[in-house]
């Protein structure tokens, strides 16, 4: 099992380049089961999520051949209906074929999802609202069995924000029946960067961006072409990790405008951010300022970056609070960060961090995604060695980051157990 081994305390200088968002092209994939014709896609990330999809698909008999961050989709030949749990397991994303083949092909049999144990995310309202659509459901030994002639536009209110929920009803929607009007829509630009596709590919879709999207179902889809966006969340977890390192460095491929909230939290902080069309320039001189905040829903402050941020609140000058309002069991990475140094205490869902002069480094343990980016970027700002285990974590959602951060200053290493 690798590890990472980190020496701290090297100022960051130079330039990276931010790859194509996780969360967007895992949907993007399953899109390409929606039609017989190819979907050529470009900046796609070197993720083991990514990697998990397609192998997933092509036992679907989709055809995925992979060029670099090219990948060439063919759902010509696609006859198996099936994501079977040995699959699905290890990434929760899996759910996200269950609306495409149920819309084209008018069956699937998808396993209850796996992932990160971040806490509950139930797929309860991707079932509601395919069953609203006309679907036949029954849930049998741990699989999502659904069946529908064709499926027929309606109204769907989800219960609570959901992205995924989201994409599989839109892409469910797209070959329905009639106009499906889905309310309460996440408005996170992964779900926009889909829609687009989604449209390219001869979707009729209103509304993309916000809380209300207006489908009006067609016969067939056709091939397109498409790159997708920037990783919004490993642009943020590089800004801070120069929040807590210090330096001067470059992100290029990226967008400012997908995270304003996150660079406005770090202005707070002390950092100096500029940006362009493609790039964002952080510079941080000095020690970072408390900041508090509460997550929520897009546009508002992620999820999935506050362990990333919280690294940088524990060395701040302050104290500061810390909400967690998305997911029941987000502060695994507390127990780990206070091995380092840091002073951290949880109060139901808010951390309470009172900011230290130094961390020391120290042995630590990943317990998800986000989790390890958060003890990379301790480890960088502290003092001494730090040695991060179980970064399977961090592969699935990070495009070669030691090598990305070697490239900037940082002395950071893979080692093998």
């Amino acid at each position: 099992m690798d590890k990472l081994l980190i020496t701290g305390g090297n100022r960051l200088s130079g330039e990276i380049t931010v790859s194509g968002a996780k969360n967007a092209a895992l949907p993007i994939l399953c899109a390409g089961l929606l039609t017989a014709d190819d979907i050529k896609l470009s900046n796609v990330p070197h993720l083991q999520d990514v990697s998990t999809m397609i192998k997933l698909l092509q036992q679907m008999g989709l055809r995925a051949d992979r060029d670099a961050e090219q990948v060439l989709l063919n759902g010509s030949a696609v006859d198996k209906l099936e994501a079977p749990y040995e699959m699905v397991k290890t990434m929760r994303a899996s759910i996200l074929v269950l609306g495409p083949l149920l819309a084209r092909f008018g069956e699937a049999k998808v396993s209850l999802p796996g992932g990160c144990a971040i806490g509950s995310r139930p797929v309860d309202q991707h079932i509601k609202g395919l069953q609203a659509m006309g679907a036949e459901i029954a849930i049998e030994a741990g699989y999502i069995h659904a069946k529908a002639k064709r499926l027929k536009g309606t109204r769907v209110v989800t219960d609570m924000i959901t992205v995924t929920g989201t994409e599989n009803l839109l892409m469910a929607a797209t070959l329905a029946d009639g106009r499906t009007v889905l309310e309460n829509a996440a408005r996170e630009p992964e779900v926009t960067d889909l829609a687009n596709l989604l449209v390219k590919m001869g979707a009729r879709i209103e509304g993309i961006g916000t809380d209300r999207l207006v489908v009006d179902g067609v016969e067939r889809l056709h091939g397109a072409s498409h790159a997708v966006i920037a990783d919004r969340i490993e642009t943020g977890t590089f800004l801070c990790a120069v929040a807590a390192a210090g330096g001067d460095v470059t992100l290029s491929n990226t967008r400012s405008d997908l995270l304003d909230v996150a660079m406005d939290k770090l202005r707070e902080a002390g950092a100096v951010l500029t940006s362009g069309p493609d790039w964002i320039r952080v510079q941080m001189a000095s020690r970072p300022k408390a900041v508090s905040f509460r997550t929520t829903e897009y546009p508002g402050f992620p999820t999935d970056m506050q362990a990333q941020f919280m690294a940088v609140n524990s060395i701040a000058d302050g104290v500061s609070r810390v909400t967690e309002t998305i997911f029941e069991n987000r502060f695994m990475h507390v127990q780990e960060m206070n091995r380092l140094g840091a002073a951290i205490v949880i109060e139901g869902n808010t951390a309470i961090i009172d900011g230290v002069e130094q961390l020391f480094g120290a042995p630590v343990m990943a317990t998800d995604l986000r989790a390890s980016a958060s003890l990379v970027i301790a480890g960088l700002a502290a003092k001494g060695e730090t040695m991060v285990d179980r970064i399977y974590h961090l592969d699935r959602g990070y495009d070669r980051m030691e090598l990305k951060l070697r490239a900037v200053g940082a002395r950071i290493e893979r080692v093998k157990s």
